[in-house]
């Protein structure tokens, strides 16, 4: 089930895991393996039941085919002559710590603090931790005892790294950082707007976060225009100071790997797995030269403890080995069985494209026709891409339940979503519709639908209520 969640994207990560810790598994190219037959050598020494279940286990595994236990297949990968591309970038943290590296400090202990804040700061920017907390951790982890004064000075200092506002606490601390650093630069373009800006960052951020327009010209004494420029300084900023960390890395591609590739063949579709990152595994040949050794050594006497024990350890390592292969392998086979059921069930879609073609389906759908259980079509969908001629879609994107139109005709709620957006995207933003509004709409155009429903997909496609759309 774990490996069954993984993307190809990370596959490889784990095949080359699973090598550096089994040495009785190896990836390489297919070479010809002698297959062993050998026979029982009668015996008349006696042997414990130990000897007989190693003896039988030997047996059994050299008149197996080793070339079974390979992971190989060359008819599934995608475009065999060329390289999925990958984007190489600094990551975030490492960008922080190479400005730390550039800070000349006196004392190594306070680059001990510096580099525990870093180290704490969350994926989106913020240092979500208190100083305290971070006291705790230098004191458990480094041996130091810090001072909090020492603690937030030096968060202070990080805050004022490339980009600005990395390390704030909340949202309000973030776009205050970011617009005091503009206002010390001295930017000269709309210096009362920033400070304006500034002063409803401050004082009426509730207000400003709740799109209270009057209640802030009213507090302020200002005009709407005023008002407007000051807003437009705020939305310049970014709530996320981790995504502009340079701009090499705002304007990095980054590529999908899609795990399965949807070809049209003269109106016939084709499914194949992408195997790309899986390279080709098998057991290790050295193992099986140990277990002919060990069976030629002990032909005819009883076996000793120690070559037991050596015997027993190459046994757990080739059955680790066949069951990862095999996982893989079943892994491959569920992912097929399930991405083969998905296309033939949204046939329309994918000759044709069109979003309105996508049949209403759930998970369970797809787990009576596949007889696999819904969970295991769940993991499947929650993690995958599928490339077609229409572009990469995730797979969870094509399930939708229905919803009945005026006629009783079903459809796909994933239409209904997209019209919603639609909508929505072409309101007047001074006057933004209500869900009640949106529900009138859209049983204009024949989806009968509630208004409890309208807020939920709305939610769903993380648009905000009417009140909070609203611009001036």
């Amino acid at each position: 089930m774990k490996l069954l969640q993984i993307p190809t994207a990370s596959l490889d990560q784990r095949i080359k895991e699973e090598l550096e810790s089994n040495p009785a598994l190896e990836e390489g190219e297919e070479e010809f393996q002698e297959v062993f037959d050998l026979e029982d050598s009668d015996s008349d020494s006696d042997s414990d039941s130990d000897d007989f279940e190693l003896d039988d286990y030997i047996n059994e595994y050299i008149e197996d085919d080793p070339i079974s236990y390979k992971l190989k297949d060359n008819t599934t990968s995608i475009e065999e002559d060329k390289n999925i591309p990958y984007a190489v970038e600094r990551s975030f943290h490492e960008e922080l710590e190479r400005q730390l590296g550039l800070l000349n400090f006196q004392d190594e202990r306070m680059q001990k603090i510096a580099e525990q804040i870093i180290g704490s700061i969350d994926d989106d920017g913020y240092l979500r931790r208190d100083p305290l907390a971070i006291i705790d951790d230098l004191l458990f982890s480094q041996n130091i005892e810090a001072e909090e004064e020492e603690v937030i000075t030096m968060i202070k200092r990080i805050q004022r790294f490339d980009p600005a506002g990395v390390a704030a606490k909340d949202l309000q601390e973030c776009l205050l950082i970011q617009l005091e650093d503009k206002i010390d630069r001295k930017e000269e373009n709309n210096i009362e707007a920033k400070a304006l800006a500034l002063r409803i960052l401050s004082d009426y951020f509730d207000e400003f976060t709740k799109k209270h327009y009057q209640k802030l010209q009213r507090s302020l004494f200002i005009s709407e225009s005023q008002l407007k420029d000051a807003i437009e300084e705020i939305l310049k900023l970014n709530p996320k100071p981790a995504t502009s960390i340079d701009s090499s890395r705002r304007n990095s591609t980054h590529y999908i790997v899609p795990d399965f590739i949807i070809s049209n063949r003269d109106g016939e579709l084709e499914l194949t797995l992408n195997n790309k990152n899986a390279p080709d595994l098998r057991i290790n040949d050295q193992y099986l030269d140990m277990l002919k050794s060990y069976k030629h050594a002990t032909d005819g006497r009883r076996s000793s403890k120690k070559e037991r024990e050596a015997v027993m350890f190459i046994k757990q390592k080739i059955d680790s080995a066949k069951w990862f292969i095999d996982a893989i392998l079943q892994r491959q086979d569920t992912l097929f069985k399930t991405m083969y059921s998905i296309m033939q069930y949204q046939k329309d879609y994918f000759t044709t494209g069109d979003e309105r073609r996508l049949k209403p389906m759930i998970l369970k759908d797809i787990a009576d026709i596949t007889n696999l259980d819904i969970s295991t079509i769940s993991r499947v969908a929650n993690s995958k891409f599928v490339q077609s001629e229409f572009g990469s879609r995730k797979l969870k994107s094509f399930f939708s339940e229905s919803l009945q139109t005026m006629d009783g005709e079903e459809v796909s709620t994933l239409e209904v979503k997209n019209i919603l957006a639609e909508i929505i995207s072409n309101e007047n933003k001074k006057k933004p519709l209500s869900d009640e509004k949106l529900k009138d709409m859209l049983r204009g155009r024949g989806y009968n639908i509630a208004r409890r429903t309208v807020a939920k997909y709305r939610e769903q496609l993380n648009i905000p209520v009417a009140r909070l759309r609203k611009e001036l």
